[in-house]
């Protein structure tokens, strides 16, 4: 009984992190199909909630008015989720392609989304975070896209830029890269599943409001994907943002994140089912389900391989390998950021995301939602 449970647990882990990615790669060449790109140039209205960001709102706000796009055919919102360290009187003199609407009281940027859509005047949305500097081209790459009929919903690329080196930092752009990797290969496939929110774009056609509590960056994209159309990566469309240094921050982030996904989940599970929903449904399962829950078959593959440590040497090895694993995990948090090590910084990065998946699946089982937050840096 330990020792299956031991196989089953390790080949739901090698599929969830090595066995899926590459089935993913292997259909994207045997059945995937391109995305027909060209420059076109539909309106643009850039949408950012903000909640007590006047330390980043004006940079973040003149980076989109700069973009290379036609300023005659790009607007911005700030929806201020009830600001009270001056974002309003900041973003109020920023010129009259800005547009500012206060969202009293406080609900969520998924519901300042919700209440700003009717006012965008752009036929394609773009989702700014208050925090998020775009290279001088990421709209327009991200609106070429769309020349494609089939494409509902585009991604661009995040990527964490870190001063000190710290561990979070690299574990987080070391995640990052596996992670852009496997959106390349789902867009040429069909659709990628999940996406960050902060360099996405949307047909306004095709924008379904979402309850409060719901996570825009997982709910939007999968009713767009429901609906027919196709969820698309593009890696030339570049964000900036700075990787978290101190873990508890990324840490809450993650609980955040994982809680509200689960929720979504739930919320969609009609979408789990193959037979009706086919290869969305299996990429679904794959790339969330089996990652959100990953810390389960995680937890028994160290166990099992522990207790069967004395019967053979395979078993042996796989419980020492994890404990050193683990171990440089424990160093990497412990020490902070006053190493630079891959070696130590990759292994926390992931007992960091499976502890975060384990806690907020604890607060799922509870009942819990969140709607709110504080600005990401707390």
């Amino acid at each position: 009984m330990v020792e299956a449970l031991f196989w089953i647990s390790a080949v739901l882990v090698v599929y969830v992190y090595i066995g899926y990615p590459a089935l993913a790669w292997l259909l994207a060449r045997l059945i995937g199909r391109p995305v027909r790109k060209a420059p076109i140039q539909p309106r643009v209205t850039v949408l950012t909630a903000a909640f007590n960001e006047a330390a980043h709102i004006e940079a973040t706000v003149r980076n989109k008015l700069e973009q290379d796009y036609p300023a005659e055919l790009l607007d911005m919102i700030v929806i201020s989720d009830e600001s009270t360290d001056g974002t309003d009187e900041i973003v109020r003199v920023l010129g009259p392609r800005v547009r500012l609407i206060r969202q009293s009281p406080r609900a969520g940027k998924t519901a300042a989304l919700n209440l700003a859509v009717d006012q965008a005047e752009g036929e394609i949305l773009v989702f700014s975070d208050a925090n998020s500097i775009y290279a001088s081209d990421a709209i327009r790459r991200l609106v070429e896209n769309f020349a494609d009929p089939e494409v509902g919903y585009v991604t661009g690329k995040m990527v964490y830029v870190t001063e000190d080196g710290s561990l979070v930092g690299d574990g987080c752009s070391a995640y990052m890269k596996y992670e852009n990797w496997l959106r390349d290969q789902e867009t040429r496939l069909a659709s990628v599943i999940g996406v960050d929110g902060g360099v996405d774009a949307v047909r306004k056609s095709l924008f379904e409001k979402m309850r409060a509590d719901q996570l825009p960056d997982f709910v939007l994209p999968l009713s767009v994907a429901r609906r027919g159309h196709r969820v698309v990566y593009e890696p030339r469309a570049l964000l900036k943002e700075a990787a978290l240094s101190q873990h508890e921050a990324e840490y809450r982030m993650r609980v955040r994140v994982g809680l509200r996904a689960l929720w979504a989940l739930s919320d969609l599970r009609a979408l789990l089912n193959p037979l009706r929903h086919g290869l969305l449904a299996f990429q679904l399962i794959s790339h969330k389900l089996l990652r959100y829950l990953a810390f389960v078959p995680l937890a028994l593959v160290l166990v099992t391989s522990i207790a069967l440590s004395g019967s053979h040497e395979l078993y042996l090895a796989a419980a020492l390998g994890q404990l050193v694993f683990y171990a440089l995990a424990i160093v990497g948090w412990t020490t902070g950021s006053q190493s630079r090590s891959a070696v130590i910084g990759i292994p926390y990065y992931f007992l960091l995301l499976n502890l975060a998946t384990a806690h907020a699946a604890l607060r799922f089982l509870r009942r819990e939602r969140q709607a709110t937050w504080a600005p990401r840096t707390g």
